[in-house]
C-alpha cells in the first residue's frame, strides 16, 4: 500500500505506522500509515459501539472497499483544503472571544454535540486528549457572558503521526442552535488555521459532507479548496443513513417533530408509514400493536384530555382544584369588568381561551387602549378571551411523559445583538433567518406590529443601528414559533416545579404533555401555572431522550434504557399520574 501524497507524508520521513488517534466520538484512523490492508482493515472492524471511527487519507480507499463490501464504504464528504501561505490573524470580535478550552467547558462542548445531533464523545477520553495528547487542542467560543456557544477541534499530524506530516486536521466545529451572535462558525475555522500557521504546519484540512452548502460556503470564504482524498468509514447503525436508502418513503418531507418520532421508531424496528407528511401524522406498528401519531400527539390522549388543554379557562380550573397555583384570571366581557379587573392586579395578559404557539396574545396591557387593542388581537368582541393577571419570571415548560419528567427548560423570547453595522430590522431578519435553519423553518421571529412596538417600547427604532454589544429583545412571549429559544435546565429543576408538572398532567388525564410555568428560576419551587399543550414539540428538547421516551411509551416491549428525569433531584410523587 502505497502512501497518500494528498495527506502530505513524506515517504522518506519519520511516521508513526498504523496511527490512530482517539477522540471520544470514534478514531482518525491514518490510512497513510497503514501498509496492509488486512491490518487496516481489522482495526477498522475493531470500532467500539456507538462511536464513528474515520480512516483519512488512504490511497486506494475504492480497493478496500470493493474487497469488504459489506463492512466498510465511502464516506460521501468532500475534503477541503485551505493551504498556509502566508499569516493568519486570530480572529478579534467585542461579541466573542475564541480560545483553548478547559476541562470544565468539556461537558459544555459535548452537549454541543448532541444539540446539532452529532455523535457525543466520552469525557474520560477528551479529558485524558487535552491533557496528554499534544497534537489535539479543543477551542470553544464564548459569548460576552462567558458562555460557550461553538467549539472546534485542532488536530496537529506532525504531532500525531510525527515529522514526516506537514498539515493539520479541523473536526467537530459545531455552533449552539439558539447561538445569536453572527460569524462564530467562521470565527473558530480562522482560530484553527492561526494556530496551524503558528506551528510551522503547511495546510489545514477539513471534511464536510458533500450536501451542507452553507458550511461548504463559509470554508470556500476563507480559502478552503476541494481537495481530492477520501475517507472510508465502517457500515453501522450510526452511518446507516449514509450507505443505505432511506427505510420510509417522505422522512425528509416531515417536519423536526414527526421526525424525530419517526427516526427513533425506525431505529427500534418499528414499521413506519406515514400518512401525511405534511400534518406529520404516523402510522407506527410492531408486532400487534398499531398506533396513529401526528408528532407527539397519539391515540392514547383521550379527547376529554384533549378539550382540557383548547380551552384555557377549562385547564385553569382543572389544576387549581388539586392545588396547583393559577394566576388570577377572568373571561373577557367586553364591558366596565374587563377594565375593573385591570385596575385590580394592573397589569395583565391577554389571550384567546383557545389557541397554540402564541397566536393572540398579549402581555403586559396596562392601559384602557392596549386592552382594547389586545382585545381586538386575541379576536374581537364576541371571541372567548382570558384575562390574567401579569406575572414576572421565566417561562418554563416541563416535559412530561407517562407519568415522569422527562425534560425541561426555560423558553426565552426573541433578541437581537447589535454589530454596530446593522438596523434593528436587518438583525431581526438575520437572527430569523438562523432560527428558521436550525429548526427546519418551524421558528421565526414574525416582523408585525407587536415586534416594532416593542422595540419601540424599550427606546429603539427599526431603522436604528443597534451598538455593537447591546442585547435588544424584540418579542415578549417566549414562544419557539416566533423566534424563542430553549435553554435546558432538567437537571436543576426544583422538586416543587416537578409536583406541579406531574400534578397537573394527572389531573388533566393526560399522558404527553408540556406543562407551562412562570417561575423566579428553574432552581427555585415558586411558580404559577399557565397552560398545558397536547403535544409538545420532542424535537426541542434535544439531547434529551423525548423520542425515547415517547416511543417506550408507545410501544413498551421495545423499551431499553431508563429516560426519566435525573433521580435524586425530586421526590416520586406520591400517586403515580395517569397515563
Amino acid at each position: 500500500m502505497s502512501l497518500e501524497p494528498g495527506g502530505r507524508l513524506d515517504p522518506d520521513g519519520e511516521w508513526k505506522h498504523d496511527t490512530v488517534l482517539d477522540l471520544g466520538w470514534g478514531r482518525l484512523v491514518f490510512g497513510n500509515t497503514f501498509t496492509d490492508h488486512d491490518d487496516l482493515g481489522q482495526v477498522l472492524r475493531d470500532e467500539t459501539s456507538g462511536r464513528r471511527d474515520i480512516c483519512i487519507y488512504l490511497t486506494d480507499p475504492h480497493i478496500l472497499v470493493a474487497l469488504h463490501p459489506a463492512d466498510f464504504f465511502i464516506d460521501p464528504s468532500l475534503t477541503y483544503r485551505r493551504e498556509l501561505t502566508e499569516p493568519v490573524p486570530w480572529p478579534d470580535s467585542e461579541l466573542v472571544r475564541i480560545e483553548e478550552a478547559t476541562e470544565e467547558d468539556l461537558p459544555r462542548i459535548n452537549r454541543i454535540y448532541q444539540m446539532n445531533k452529532m455523535v457525543p464523545a466520552e469525557l474520560d477520553q477528551m479529558l485524558h486528549n487535552r491533557r496528554e495528547e499534544p497534537g489535539v487542542t479543543y477551542f470553544v467560543a464564548r459569548d460576552d457572558r462567558g458562555a460557550v456557544i461553538g467549539t472546534v477541534t485542532a488536530i496537529d499530524h506532525k504531532q500525531v503521526v510525527g515529522p514526516a506530516a506537514h498539515g493539520a486536521g479541523l473536526w467537530c466545529l459545531a455552533v449552539d442552535p439558539d447561538n445569536v451572535v453572527p460569524g462564530v462558525g467562521g470565527m473558530l475555522t480562522d482560530a484553527v488555521c492561526a494556530w496551524a500557521y503558528r506551528r510551522g504546519l503547511e495546510f489545514v484540512d477539513l471534511s464536510v459532507m458533500y450536501d451542507n452548502t452553507p458550511a461548504i460556503t463559509l470554508y470556500e470564504r476563507r480559502g478552503f479548496q476541494q481537495v481530492p482524498v477520501l475517507s472510508v468509514k465502517r457500515k453501522n447503525s450510526i452511518n446507516e443513513a449514509l450507505f443505505a436508502a432511506p427505510p420510509t418513503e417522505g422522512l425528509d418531507d416531515l417536519n423536526p417533530y414527526a421526525r424525530i418520532i419517526a427516526d427513533e421508531a425506525i431505529r427500534r424496528g418499528i414499521r413506519v408509514r406515514i400518512l401525511d407528511p405534511h400534518t406529520g401524522y404516523l402510522e407506527l406498528e410492531h408486532g400487534s400493536r398499531t398506533v396513529i401519531t401526528q408528532e407527539s400527539l397519539s391515540q392514547y390522549t383521550s379527547a376529554v384530555a384533549m378539550s382540557r388543554c383548547q380551552d384555557k379557562r377549562v385547564t385553569r380550573a382543572v389544576v387549581e382544584e388539586v392545588g396547583v397555583r393559577v394566576p388570577r384570571g377572568v373571561a373577557a366581557t367586553f364591558g366596565p369588568a374587563d377594565l375593573e379587573f385591570l385596575a385590580e392586579v394592573g397589569s395583565v395578559v391577554v389571550k384567546p381561551a383557545r389557541g397554540e404557539q402564541g397566536a393572540g396574545i398579549t402581555i403586559g396591557v396596562e392601559t384602557a387602549e392596549e386592552l382594547e387593542a389586545a382585545l381586538n388581537r386575541a379576536g374581537g368582541h364576541g371571541a372567548e378571551i382570558l384575562l390574567e393577571e401579569f406575572c414576572t419570571g421565566e417561562d418554563l415548560r416541563v416535559l412530561v411523559i407517562d407519568g415522569k419528567v422527562v425534560a425541561a427548560a426555560i423558553r426565552r423570547p426573541a433578541r437581537v445583538i447589535g454589530d454596530g453595522k446593522k438596523t434593528v430590522r436587518e438583525l431581526i431578519e438575520y437572527t430569523s433567518r438562523r432560527r428558521q435553519a436550525a429548526t427546519g423553518g418551524e421558528s421565526r421571529i414574525p416582523m408585525d406590529d407587536l415586534t416594532t412596538s416593542y422595540v419601540e417600547q424599550q427606546g429603539h427604532t427599526m431603522d436604528e443601528v443597534l451598538e455593537a454589544g447591546t442585547v435588544l429583545p424584540v418579542r415578549r412571549t417566549a414562544n419557539l414559533h416566533t423566534g424563542g429559544t430553549l435553554h435546558d435546565v432538567t437537571e436543576e429543576l426544583h422538586p416543587e416545579l416537578a409536583k406541579a408538572a406531574l400534578t397537573s398532567a394527572k389531573a388533566i388525564g393526560i399522558p404527553v404533555t408540556g406543562i407551562d410555568l412562570l417561575v423566579p428560576a428553574a432552581d427555585q419551587p415558586e411558580y404559577v401555572f399557565i397552560e398545558a399543550n397536547e403535544r409538545p414539540g420532542l424535537a426541542n428538547h434535544e439531547p434529551n431522550p423525548t423520542a425515547q421516551a415517547f416511543i417506550s411509551y408507545l410501544f413498551p416491549n421495545t423499551h431499553e434504557q431508563p429516560y426519566a428525569w435525573h433521580p435524586g433531584t425530586a421526590p416520586e410523587p406520591e400517586e403515580e399520574p395517569a397515563g
